[in-house]
């Protein structure tokens, strides 16, 4: 073993500097979006392959194949597509969105207006334009419903792209483009809440929020004991189920309200651990109060919402969002649904609207002195990075799933959301490459 690659005692020993504290979960954060990334492309590839091949009818039986829980006279289910990919699943991955967002509010970018107000008014530009231009092409059409589908940004594939291209998107750009797509789920949230709900059952929505308040309280008297939120957490999610408002807002909501402070600090931790190596060495009852007491204070050492987004975000990220992608994504091409008015209003949306109200939103807070862009970012750059919130996808076809009762409206969305992703991310990449290009040049 050379002398480097000797491990340092007492570096190791050091408690963690508020920095990396920070920074630690940034970077983890995007290795497993950009590899995330990735496999979402390929599983996306996988699926349009299906759908338009001689094993489109088996493709899609098996996603509209039924799939029910039943125990004694109670029933749920529904679709495997629809109910256990769209329902379920897909509420732990807004979990996990839910615990994003607290991240950022709590140590992130979005902690201080100063640094957040960019990426903000940003995401807020990148929301209302594509929506606007939506509306302008469907106002009084069936389809006018569609209008919160081209105003998503797809964090994995934004965040994978960012990764082929390298050195050529500073970290200033990197990290804005990422509180963007954090304040974009924001608003992707609200509007699901909001102007995507059915009829509301009053009678459950007041379960769910008392299930809510009780959660809350847990955490306040530090309540650490994982099956009873497990459990509490089920009992929300079927009565947001059951009220009219889609369950994944449940999901968003818990995960805002898991603790971001460690029940343990680091002198304590430490001090603890010294007991341990102190008395650890001896046997019976003693020893194992002295380990049980070190595994207590080293697990509640680490925050639950740090614990809870590194434990989660790996299966998000490589099975969720994947067998999303795999359900969703396939839609047989045909030319024409190119030309249908949903496909065009969902792509010019996603293909101009992002990049016009991510620009000019920036543009109006930079001049108004309330934001400034990043060190090492130009508007060219800014510009670019506007293209590439312009990929949809993951959200886009959520909420589509959500619009769209027709299985026409829903197939032409899904082929404007592919070709407005698609051109998105070929026009942000080439204006970054560009640009990189011309600063090595010069």
């Amino acid at each position: 073993m050379a002398k480097s690659d000797v491990p340092n005692p007492i570096a190791s020993n050091l408690p963690r500097t508020p920095v990396r504290k920070i920074t630690r979960p940034l970077v983890r954060f995007l290795e497993i979006e950009s590899a995330g990334g990735i496999v979402l492309i390929i599983c996306t590839l996988i699926a349009l392959v299906l759908a338009n091949s001689t094993f489109a009818e088996a493709y899609h039986k098996f996603w509209h194949a039924p799939f029910f829980l039943q125990i004694g006279n109670f029933t749920l289910g529904g679709e495997i597509g629809h109910f256990l990919v769209n329902d379920v699943l897909m509420t732990i991955f807004f979990f996990v969105v839910g615990l994003e967002i607290k991240r950022e509010l709590v140590s992130g970018e979005l902690r201080e207006w100063q640094k957040a107000s960019l990426p903000v008014f940003a995401a807020l530009g990148g929301m209302v334009v594509p929506a606007g231009i939506y509306m302008a092409l469907r106002t009084g059409h069936p389809d006018f419903r569609g209008w919160g589908v081209p105003m998503a940004t797809d964090i994995a594939f934004v965040v994978g792209v960012m990764a082929l291209l390298g050195k050529r998107i500073p970290f200033g750009l990197k990290i804005m483009l990422l509180s963007l797509a954090i304040a974009d789920d924001i608003g992707a949230v609200v509007v699901i809440a909001v102007f995507y709900t059915a009829d509301l059952n009053m009678t459950m929505l007041g379960l769910a929020g008392l299930g809510l308040l009780t959660t809350y309280g847990l955490n306040r008297l530090g309540v650490r004991t994982v099956p009873v939120y497990i459990a509490l957490g089920t009992g929300i999610w079927l009565a947001c189920y059951h009220s009219g408002i889609h369950p994944t807002v449940a999901g968003v909501i818990l995960g805002l309200l898991t603790p971001a402070s460690a029940f343990v600090g680091d002198a304590t931790l430490i001090e603890v651990l010294q007991a341990t190596i102190n008395r650890a060495p001896g046997e019976g009852p003693e020893r194992f109060e002295a380990l049980r007491t070190a595994e207590f204070t080293t697990r509640e050492g680490i925050s639950p919402l740090e614990r809870l987004e590194n434990s989660l975000h790996p299966w998000v990220s490589f099975i969720i969002m994947p067998v999303f992608a795999l359900a969703n994504a396939g839609v047989h091409i045909e030319s024409r649904l190119l030309l249908e008015p949903v496909a065009i209003a969902v792509a010019l949306g996603l293909f101009l609207g992002k990049p016009i109200g991510v620009v000019i939103f920036s543009w109006l807070a930079v001049k108004t002195r309330i934001a400034q862009l990043p060190s090492g970012v130009s508007w060219g750059m800014l510009a670019g990075g506007g293209c590439l919130a312009g990929i949809g996808f993951t959200m886009s076809l959520f909420v589509a799933q959500l619009a769209f009762n027709s299985e026409e409206y829903l197939t032409a969305s899904k082929v404007g959301i592919l070709a407005g992703s698609i051109c998105s991310a070929v026009l942000g990449a080439a204006i970054l490459i560009a640009i990189g290009g011309k600063k090595r040049d010069s």
